[in-house]
């Protein structure tokens, strides 16, 4: 009877130890990557239990330039998805950063390796970057397959999340008579394409729309709102413990810092042309 009780004692602490070291890791609670984001595969992949979750307040770079140059001391690297390898994402992961691939998915570049692949109905008129022209993003059934496979390049380079570009073109002139209605269900579209494929997914500016797109984005990513005294429409983000990465290009730093800071925003001023360069707050 008493080896028997002993032998209970022993199952229950041994299960109670298996619980604990199956919830925290070796590395604390949330595992490795700390509390912002899963447990890595040993290839650098998040796991698609649990994609990355950025939350407010994480610092970051955001250079579309060339390839990346790791030499900002910042957890998050935002980076072209077409000009980096999978050997400079892993090369990011080693340091310890998170890393989000920029994808244009409201516009047509002549200069992508995919662009032949974008049948001319769906071009629409020039968006003011030389060699872009807005797409039909009513043509869902064309697009989505497109974007499927950029998504898939985005997945297989090894990158955690995904910052899709021009997600707002019903507010522009695009040659097409896009609705906020239209914008809504191919954002919530893209979104989808992300979590199937394990990745985070950020919302680009389109700030009419976050009431109702704030439950299909895990972070914002937005240009000026301090030039256009618009960041406080950003707060529903902050407050849902989601990042907002913040940028300005003309606002001098001592100009809106103090404010980003209260509101919670991971801020920094850049050159336009987003190179290495940056300022951050």
């Amino acid at each position: 009877m008493r080896s028997r009780a002993l032998a209970y004692v022993t199952l229950l602490a041994a299960l109670a130890a298996w619980t604990l070291t199956g919830c925290s890791g070796p590395d604390g609670p949330d595992g490795p990557d700390g509390p912002d984001g899963p447990r890595r595969s040993a290839d650098g992949r998040g796991t698609a239990q649990a994609r990355w979750q950025p939350r407010p307040g994480l610092a970051w770079q955001w250079q579309l330039d060339g390839p990346v140059d790791p030499s900002a001391d910042v957890p998050v690297y935002d980076i072209d998805g077409f000009e980096n390898s999978a050997a400079d994402v892993a090369r990011l992961h080693r340091a310890g950063r998170k890393v989000i691939c920029y994808v244009n998915v409201g516009a047509w570049e002549d200069f992508r390796p995919d662009a032949d692949a974008f049948p001319r109905s769906v071009l629409g008129g020039p968006n003011g970057w030389e060699g872009e022209r807005w797409l039909d993003i009513r043509r869902i059934s064309v697009l989505r397959p497109l974007m499927e496979r950029r998504f898939d390049m985005c997945r297989d380079k090894g990158f955690d999340a995904v910052e899709p570009d021009l997600v707002e073109g019903y507010g522009d002139d695009t040659g097409f008579p896009l609705t906020a209605g239209d914008q809504l269900r191919y954002n919530r579209m893209i979104a989808a394409l992300a979590h199937e494929r394990g990745m985070a997914v950020g919302l680009k500016n389109d700030l009419p729309q976050i009431p109702q797109l704030l439950a299909d984005f895990d972070f914002a990513v937005n240009e000026e709102c301090a030039q256009y005294d618009e960041c406080g429409r950003l707060t529903p983000f902050i407050e849902a413990g989601k990042a907002v990465f913040h940028v300005e290009y003309a606002e001098p730093t001592a100009a809106f810092c103090p404010e980003a800071r209260r509101l919670g925003l991971s801020s920094m001023r850049k050159k336009p042309e987003l190179g290495v360069w940056r300022k951050p707050c």
